[in-house]
């Protein structure tokens, strides 16, 4: 089994290689989650993820053969991205294997780092069964995105700068998609501190480490979908279901608008972008009862590669949840200068319009009315009932539309 002088070794290895992240104090996700809290800022890695540590950890350790030959990988994106940057910093060629839905940044950055980027398969499982053959069939050398002695190594780096930058870190919370990174990192820091609690986290759809751990098998789970692509894997590996068992304390499970709300909460109050992976640990620290209130906690944000068309849903969705921005459907009479005293009104409320739609042949309105629908960005929920209730007095006929 992995030994904490592998990751020493690791660590030593990948001086000028990876970035060291700031491990930053956050005050208002302290106020938030009533922790003192800090959040490793993986997402500021190079191509914006922990996964260079496993993977550049592995490249430097090929034989001359292995490093004339190339190497090949199956990710979802962040793994085969890292795979992608250091194969090409040291002279190696790639082919990175992903999914046809990973985010179009993974992809077009992958490609850009010179890698040959194919996409198949619905998932991550396809994708991996094609690079395998891929690199049977090239004999290329295969790069595991965590079920790899010397990845997890990597991945345990983190670990070892944490002890460092929170020396009196109580706990730490870390997305759990295949494993590498929470066992590395569970083997680093409970090596020298014991006490530290390390708790995984996985999205709901796919928690197969936290069924594993529960059956003590790894099982294989169905496919489904997720926004923390990142972590989307359907079965755990060996090595890191071994060191799971051995050194993580808990592993939890968030939802889908529990990962959303977090991307944006991050977003918003740490001007700070991650993915559905990297928001995990926020999501399960404001979500769940972790048993760490009043304790220091460190947050890994493992990545921050999120298409910019997936940031825009989540903010929409977040302002609706928020109640910042609302849809109104009014009633009035189809004559001219009705809109403009309906927007009137609006104004004088101090909503903001953002878009109007105007309905006659397909509402419900009677002959002489017509049906408008108005999204208007608001202060919050003593703001929309201001605007209604002034319209209601106006004479409108008034109806939220809800999400």
């Amino acid at each position: 089994m992995l030994e904490p002088a592998d990751i020493a070794a690791a660590r030593k290895r990948l001086e000028g290689a990876i970035y060291q992240t700031p491990c930053a104090f956050s005050q208002t996700l302290s106020e938030l989650s009533g922790v003192r809290c800090f959040v490793k800022l993986e997402n500021l890695q190079m191509t914006g993820s922990f996964k260079e540590r496993g993977a550049a950890n592995l490249l430097l350790q090929l034989d001359p053969d292995g490093v004339s030959r190339g190497v090949a990988a199956a990710s979802a994106g962040n793994h085969g991205l890292a795979v992608a940057f250091h194969a090409a910093r040291l002279g190696i060629g790639a082919v990175i294997v992903m999914p046809e839905w990973a985010p179009l940044i993974k992809v077009t950055s992958a490609r850009r780092y010179g890698a040959e980027v194919i996409l198949s398969g619905a998932n991550y499982d396809e994708a991996y069964g094609l690079a395998r053959q891929i690199a049977t069939e090239r004999g290329l050398a295969f790069v595991h995105p965590f079920d790899d002695e010397r990845v997890v190594a990597g991945q345990g780096t983190l670990g070892l700068e944490l002890l460092e930058q929170c020396p009196d870190m109580d706990a730490v919370v870390v997305p759990v998609g295949g494993g590498g990174l929470v066992g590395g990192v569970a083997l680093a820091i409970k090596a020298v501190r014991p006490g530290v609690r390390v708790i995984g986290v996985q999205a709901e759809a796919l928690d197969a480490m936290k069924q594993a751990l529960a059956t003590g098998t790894r099982t294989t789970l169905p496919p489904a979908a997720t926004i923390a692509d990142g972590i989307a894997v359907r079965q755990v590996g060996e090595i890191t279901l071994a060191l799971a068992m051995h050194y993580v304390d808990d592993v939890v499970a968030v939802t889908e608008e529990e990962l959303a709300n977090a991307i944006l909460l991050l977003l918003e109050i740490e001007k700070t972008v991650v993915e559905g992976a990297g928001a995990a640990p926020l999501a399960a620290l404001l979500n769940r009862q972790l048993g760490l209130e009043g304790r220091t906690v460190v947050l890994v944000l493992s990545g921050g590669n999120i298409d910019v068309t997936m940031i825009s849903r989540i903010i929409e969705r977040g302002l609706v949840k928020d109640a910042r921005l609302v849809r109104l459907s009014v009633i009035l009479r189809d004559q001219p200068g009705a809109l403009a005293r309906l927007a009137a009104l609006v104004g004088e409320a101090r909503a903001n319009i953002l878009h109007i739609e105007h309905e006659r042949a397909f509402s419900r309105a009677a002959i002489g009315e017509s049906r408008v629908e108005l999204t208007l960005e608001t202060s919050g929920r003593e703001q929309i009932e201001i605007v209604k209730r002034r319209l209601i007095e106006s004479g409108y006929r008034v109806e939220e539309r809800r999400a």
